[in-house]
């Protein structure tokens, strides 16, 4: 991995997608607009990959589009962009989609969950997942907002309470801007005041610890009260400032890092 010497403008090098593909995931009122695409093959090289869940009710964008679905896959596609552009990892610049139930979870060392005050699982979902993190695999969790910001439902409550299916036990630690994961590339020296896309107020980080120990590894990060993956969305159409997605995409690369290195 190389190390730029500055990030000014990293987010200047994604391009447009196609008008066609804004229109099939974005903006599309057919079916086809919340129909994942084809899973590439495994092939060995890195491949993100975004978790499919069954939403709770009010969990549908317009459209019946389900909220697992909000911004795939451009937002991934632009991250692996920037991804390859600034680290020798090599990655497939497209997104999986995947059940926590699938056993081809277990090729993927990163998991990618949005939405999650819509999330549900049945319990093979949550045995899934629970033996995904056991074994080593990392989840991150974005674009995550309080209760009732787009009507009934929504909020932390609901993603806790599903989590502790996953996990019993488990504990939200809050995350410091002393942790490894801040700095696993980039130096992120501050977390209290991060950019935000539009929620109002400062975002929460949270994370989940094995064991709840936040001396050991890192299994789950939780960006709550934010959306950093709309910056990486909207990098390409110039409705962020550059300042801003700069710092969403370093973080983002953090978490990759991360993930792939514990």
């Amino acid at each position: 991995m190389r190390r730029p010497n500055a990030l000014t403008t990293i987010a200047s090098i994604v391009l447009l997608s196609s008008g066609a593909a804004l229109a099939q995931f974005g903006f599309a009122r057919s079916d086809a607009a919340y129909r994942p695409l084809p899973n590439l093959a495994y092939d060995g090289r890195f491949t993100l990959v975004r978790v499919r869940y069954a939403p709770a009710p009010g969990g549908y964008w317009p459209g019946r589009r389900p909220s697992w679905i909000h911004g795939y896959p451009l937002a991934e596609r632009n991250l692996m962009k920037i991804m390859n552009e600034v680290s020798f990892i090599g990655a497939h610049d497209e997104v999986n989609t995947v059940t926590l139930d699938d056993p081809e979870l277990f090729k993927y060392p990163i998991a990618y969950i949005i939405e999650v005050g819509w999330w549900t699982v049945t319990d093979r979902e949550a045995a899934g997942l629970r033996a995904y993190l056991q074994k080593g695999g990392f989840l991150f969790v974005d674009d995550f907002k309080p209760e009732g910001w787009r009507g009934p439902g929504g909020g932390w409550e609901p993603f806790a309470n599903t989590m502790r299916r996953v996990l019993p036990d488990v504990q939200f630690l809050d995350m410091e801007a002393a942790d490894p994961v801040f700095h696993s590339f980039f130096e992120i020296n501050g977390i209290d005041h991060f950019p935000q896309a539009y929620v109002s107020g400062d975002p929460v980080f949270k994370g989940i610890f094995e064991d709840n120990d936040r001396r050991k590894r890192l299994m789950a990060i939780v960006n709550y009260n934010t959306d950093v993956s709309q910056y990486w969305e909207w990098s390409g159409r110039g409705f962020r400032p550059f300042d801003q997605t700069n710092e969403a995409y370093k973080l983002a690369v953090n978490y990759l890092i991360y993930g792939l290195t514990h």
